[in-house]
């Protein structure tokens, strides 16, 4: 792979260092590079490469322990100390983790350790920055941080601007998704072709996002305007939950379900206990990646013969026309399965139409549940990073939603939703 003149410097400059970027850039890459040319020249060190959720730090893992085959492949450790999910042992003493920060960092607190980095760093709670910085205080060691912005607040906007000169030691970098897929030198790695389809699918996120959003996510612009929508400390207050060892009979559940692009992404089911109107929790998360509608039909109906769900709740537009389409002919759930996209109308019985439901109105519904104390939800890492991600901006009396993983939040939202209204009489009507 030929690098960028930005990486190269990148790579070059010692000490603490921050980069902030658009998305596809090439940080998890450099991050690798930089990661193995330290470990393999320090003996007898500790490195900790840290990310928000455990599939980016898998991600992050398997780049670092890639970079360190193709150049120093002998220094792998072999045996019991053989390569794991979460350490890379060489035989130079030296050991990389790589680990989730989870929702504290309290998992990664028994490190003592000469180098941290930091990937998605603008994601990383503030809670784990307070257990991670401590690590580095007696061995002198170097932070470095790669993210795309999140707003205007935490601990990588902190040493972004510099706050109160407490970040004096770090060399910044920036750079943005357009200039680098412009300005990145055509060769074996990155042909004419890639170049013109990738400045092309720029020109349709530029479409299809507001400018606040693809000034934040491609040209890694941090922006006051986009506002986050749940707040750390709201969600540390109400992911408290553990999973139920067991399903409880005699229940009221509900079920949200928010439907992935023709098995490109991750969908998902968020499953809801509403037996109790003013102490509602979170039951059940389950995530399946790149499935297509047969197995999302086939997994909502099991969840019914499981659950006997009071009502579901799905997005019965685009992609999820064909799940809502099959359920609505299932006996099981024709009756239980309720459309909640971003332009829907609560449907009587009789058919006729009421109020215009907007995603305004379920984001706002959940967090004043959460507010009110009226919902608990699971204490789980991907729950939190996805919640945590959702942005929005307002223009006029529109508000649009943004996030890079909001698929969780979007079945909450549809499962919190009904539990707000089960009182009311919402079916499909056919004539």
């Amino acid at each position: 792979m030929k690098l960028d003149p930005w990486q190269k410097k990148f790579l070059d400059t010692k000490g603490d260092k921050l980069l902030c970027s658009g998305r596809q850039v090439g940080k998890s890459i450099i991050c690798g590079k930089d990661c193995k040319n330290y470990a393999v020249k320090h003996p007898n060190k500790s490195v900790l490469m840290m990310a928000p959720t455990e599939r980016q730090s898998y991600a992050l893992f398997s780049k670092t322990l890639d970079e360190i085959f193709s150049t120093h492949p002998k220094m792998i450790m072999k045996g019991k100390d053989r390569p794991t999910k979460t350490r890379i042992k060489l035989t130079n003493g030296t050991t990389i983790w790589c680990l989730p920060t989870g929702l504290t960092g309290l998992g990664i607190r028994f490190l003592t350790i000469d180098r941290l980095y930091g990937e998605e760093a603008s994601r990383i709670p503030l809670m784990v920055w307070d257990a991670v910085t401590p690590m580095l205080l007696t061995t002198g060691g170097d932070t470095i941080l790669l993210s795309t912005p999140f707003g205007t607040q935490g601990y990588f906007y902190d040493a972004l601007i510099n706050k109160n000169n407490g970040f004096d030691t770090y060399t910044r970098f920036r750079t943005d998704s357009e200039t680098v897929m412009r300005e990145r030198e055509i060769c074996v790695t990155w042909t004419q072709l890639q170049r013109d389809k990738a400045l092309v699918r720029l020109t349709q996120e530029k479409a299809r996002m507001t400018a606040l959003a693809f000034a934040q996510e491609y040209m890694g612009q941090p922006l006051n305007d986009l506002l986050q929508v749940f707040p750390d400390k709201l969600l540390e207050k109400v992911m408290v939950l553990a999973r139920r060892p067991h399903i409880r009979p005699y229940r009221k559940y509900f079920l949200g379900q928010d439907v992935a692009d023709m098995g490109k992404d991750t969908s998902t089911w968020e499953l809801l206990d509403g037996t109790e109107a003013k102490s509602v929790e979170h039951i059940e998360n389950i995530t399946k990646k790149r499935i297509r509608c047969p197995e999302r039909v086939k997994t909502t109906l099991d969840l019914e013969m499981s659950y006997n769900f009071k009502k579901i709740g799905i997005d019965n537009q685009g992609v999820g026309s064909g799940d809502f389409g099959y359920l609505l002919k299932e006996n099981s759930t024709k009756r239980k399965i309720i459309p909640l996209n971003n332009a829907s109308k609560d449907l009587n019985q009789d058919g006729t139409k009421q109020s215009k439901l907007l995603k305004e109105d379920m984001y706002n519904n959940l967090v004043a549940m959460m507010e009110m104390g009226e919902i608990k939800l699971l204490q789980d890492d991907s729950i939190f990073h996805s919640l945590r991600s959702v942005q929005h901006e307002k223009s006029g009396k529109k508000t649009t939603y943004s996030g890079n993983d909001t698929h969780i939040a979007e079945g909450l939202i549809r499962a919190a939703w009904l539990v707000r209204t089960k009182s009311l009489n919402m079916y499909i009507h056919f004539q």
